[in-house]
């Protein structure tokens, strides 16, 4: 064993060690396993010698986690640390962006996802989310929305809060990755279960979930259990572990990929009302070794359309719309943590199949597609890489 897996290892253990009171034994943040994936559930993804298009690095940001482009072509990045930047992507130029909230930069927090809402042309609206502290050792995720001004100094006007996911211990499993429907009438946000694990399997609570809300942050109408009222009524669907990546596709069906535990990471077609089993059924096993059912016919499960184990750690999801790439208009892109990889699955419908995993030799954080049609990545870590992507 290397010198690394000995201390993958000896972390997880310590972290274990000192996690008596959460029912979810759980190794370091976005454990770095370097599983390769095996193909199992569906179709063999392919590893290519040669990747189809050409990389190139067009600046550095320290722990990116989200992008987003404007009509511009400019880009937005967060950083977990808080910082958000204004990004002229042919040529690296960056510009800070003030008015930013306070954030808990720590385990998994930081400030997160950031969108576009529907009226940004004419408004400057834009939706972001973070994590604050709450009190008494415990964090939660919220959802923001202020107006993006770009002249002179960038900044963010107005921020308010419109969402915040219940608060409690621990620094892991925020989720909260935003998607505007494409009615552009609702707000989808996903609440992980915070490593707690049964929660996903209560309907009281907003976590291990995919809320559905209105533009300002209340529940939307038509949700499945709005007559219950409470978090119960933002929900969307619930028992999820861990959604890193929410996007519609053309005909306006909701995907999300899904960390898993040791094994069964998730792509999953979003259903209204649809139980996705976590932790009652996963296709993974819990990190101590103790067995989780796996997702069988007649469970009363959703089971996802594609998954992992051993874990490739998906951190992001791209539904590609472009002509870039005319062959993969369509299909799913996924960036891998510890899987180091951009995955891309095909999509036929409902029905989705591994295609290909190219080796990036990075941690794959966000996917995104420009307005040309290219594709970019961001990579992890302190000196994260933005990279573009173009046809060879």
């Amino acid at each position: 064993m290397s010198a690394r897996s000995l201390l993958a290892l000896g972390l997880s253990l310590l972290l274990v060690g000192c996690g008596a009171s959460s029912p979810d034994p759980t190794p370091p943040p976005e454990s770095p396993q370097t599983g390769v994936d095996t193909g199992t559930g569906t179709d063999d993804s392919q590893t290519a010698a040669t990747p189809p298009f050409a990389v190139e690095e067009v600046t550095t940001f320290d722990e990116p986690w989200a992008m987003t482009f404007l009509p511009s072509g400019e880009a937005l990045v967060t950083e977990r640390g808080g910082a958000l930047t204004l990004v002229e992507v042919t040529s690296g130029e960056k510009r800070r962006v003030e008015g930013t909230p306070t954030v808990l930069h720590e385990g998994q927090g930081g400030l997160g996802d950031i969108v576009l809402g529907p009226t940004y042309t004419t408004d400057g609206t834009v939706y972001l989310s973070w994590v604050e502290a709450a009190g008494e050792g415990r964090a939660g995720a919220l959802v923001g929305r202020a107006r993006l001004r770009t002249e002179g100094t960038p900044r963010l006007e107005d921020l308010r809060p419109i969402w915040r996911q219940e608060p409690t211990t621990g620094r892991g499993h925020y989720s909260h990755r935003l998607a505007v429907s494409p009615d552009d009438d609702h707000l989808f946000v996903s609440s992980g279960d915070r490593q707690k694990m049964d929660p996903a399997q209560d309907t009281a609570n907003d976590l291990g979930s995919i809320l559905r809300l209105d533009l300002d942050g209340s529940p939307a109408d038509g949700n499945p259990f709005g007559d219950r009222g409470g978090q119960a009524a933002e929900i969307w669907s619930y028992g999820h572990r861990n959604v890193l990546g929410l996007a519609f596709d053309a005909d306006g069906r909701l995907w999300a990929s899904e960390m898993g535990p040791k094994g069964g990471d998730e792509l999953n077609l979003v259903e209204r009302g649809g139980n996705y089993g976590w932790p009652r059924a996963s296709n993974g096993s819990h990190y101590d070794g103790r067995d989780i059912p796996d997702h069988t016919a007649g469970d009363s499960f959703v089971a996802p359309k594609v998954w992992w184990t051993p874990s490739v750690s998906p951190g992001s999801l791209l539904l590609y719309t472009g002509t870039a790439f005319p062959e993969w208009t369509g299909d799913a892109f996924l960036g891998a943590l510890s899987g180091q990889a951009l995955i891309r699955v095909d999509l036929d419908g409902t029905s989705a199949a591994k295609a290909d995993q190219w080796d990036m030799g990075e941690r794959i954080r966000e996917v995104e597609q420009g307005l040309d049609g290219t594709l970019w990545l961001l990579t992890d870590g302190p000196r994260g890489r933005l990279l573009h992507l173009t046809p060879r």
